[in-house]
This record gives C-alpha cells, structure tokens and sequence, in this order.
C-alpha cells in the first residue's frame, strides 16, 4: 500500500508542472511576444481574448509615445493568490481573477500596468504619485474603453491635490497639456526614466512650478 501510495504521490507531483505549461500561451504580434498565463480554471475566455487584444494595440502605441528600447516580451498573469487590482514588476503583469470575475468591463487596467513596464525607471527619483499619475494619464489618452469601465477622470473637489495620485493627478496632467504645453508630460516623463528629474523642470517646460500650476488649475480646471 505505501508503494502504491508514493506512486499515486509521485505521479499528481509529474501531472502538476504539465498542468501548468496547459495555461500558458505564447503569442507574438509586430516584434512583440506576450506571455499568457492563469491558475484560474474559471477565466472566461471572452475576457482573455479581450486582455491579450487590449494588449497588443495599446503597448506598441505607449512604447511609441514613451519609450521605443522597452520590454518587446512581456508576461501576464491571472491569479487567483492576488487580492490587489494588478500589479507590475520585471516585466510581468499579476491580475487579479477576483478583480477581473467582478469587474470585466474594466480591460484598461492592461493599460494602466503595461504603461508602467514603458516607464522603467527603476530606483525612480521621482515621487511615487507622479509615477502612478502618468500611467493612469496614459490609461486616459491611449485607453480602449474606458467608457465601458465608467472610468473617468475626476471633477476638481477642493480637498484635491496634485500629490493625491492615479486619476486626480492624471486630470491635472490633462489639463497641463490642454491649457499650459503640449508636450509637457512626456518631457518630465522621460526625465524621470533617466533619472535627471528635478521638480525644477516645470519651471522650465512651462514658466511655472507645481503650485502655480495647481493654483491656476483650481481657478480654471475646464479640460
């Protein structure tokens, strides 16, 4: 019985690798490769189809916009472990299937988190929510269907500020590029990926620093 039963163990522990390599899928498209994988038997496959689209026709356009020498192999996976929304790192997407069973509509997080993957910056010398308002910006200009997702950018609240991150500095980002310079978000975007960035080059790209953008904002935010 012992014999049989290390048998019977040895041969789930050959079965669960093969099981594994069955979720993956390969595709590649114009110089791109996405890697595709799931531990979630349930993934509606409407929803992957939508997730590997959404990629290929928003990460060649940002690699375009941002940075044309990122990652041409990038990795997504759905995870049943991850409780967040997504999250990026070394070039690999985590979503989560919980996030995505409840929300399927909202197929512009791909945009969100492969914007990230073109930002690069490493041990970044910006502030965190200048990171995380550029790749909701980006969601904003390059987005499939937000619409669909009822994701919008925020009216201007008086308890706002430019340091609030995500979507209510994406809008002031928005607005800078309406009302101020075109150009703008790009320009501190690069800096930021190599690593010249100072708060100084608002001033320079656009006369004014932080504040006095926030401030003429606040009096104005029309987009």
């Amino acid at each position: 019985m012992k014999k049989i039963s290390l048998i019977t163990s040895l041969a789930s522990l050959a079965i669960l690798p093969l099981s594994k390599l069955q979720a993956q899928e390969t595709i590649k498209k114009n110089g791109y490769t996405l890697s595709f994988e799931s531990n979630y038997t349930a993934l509606d496959p409407k929803l992957k189809k939508r997730l590997i689209e959404t990629f290929f026709i928003v990460y060649p356009k940002l690699a375009k916009e941002y940075n044309p020498k990122t990652l041409k192999s990038v990795k997504f996976f759905v995870d049943t472990a991850y409780k967040g929304v997504a999250a990026t790192a070394d070039g690999k997407v985590t979503y989560s299937s919980i996030w995505m069973d409840k929300h399927p509509e909202d197929i512009d997080v791909v945009t969100h988190e492969v914007m990230h993957i073109v930002q690069d910056y490493g041990r970044s010398v910006g502030p965190g929510w200048l990171t995380e308002g550029i790749a909701d910006y980006a969601r904003f200009k390059f987005g499939v269907d937000n619409a669909g997702a009822k994701w919008i950018l925020p009216a201007l609240k008086p308890e706002h500020s430019y340091k609030n991150s995500y979507r209510i500095t994406a809008r002031f980002f928005a607005w800078i590029e309406k009302n101020e310079k075109s150009g703008t978000i790009k320009a501190v975007e690069a800096s930021l990926r190599d690593h010249t960035y100072q708060p100084e080059i608002w001033v320079k790209l656009t006369g004014k620093d932080l504040d006095g953008l926030w401030a003429d904002y606040v009096k104005n935010p029309a987009l």
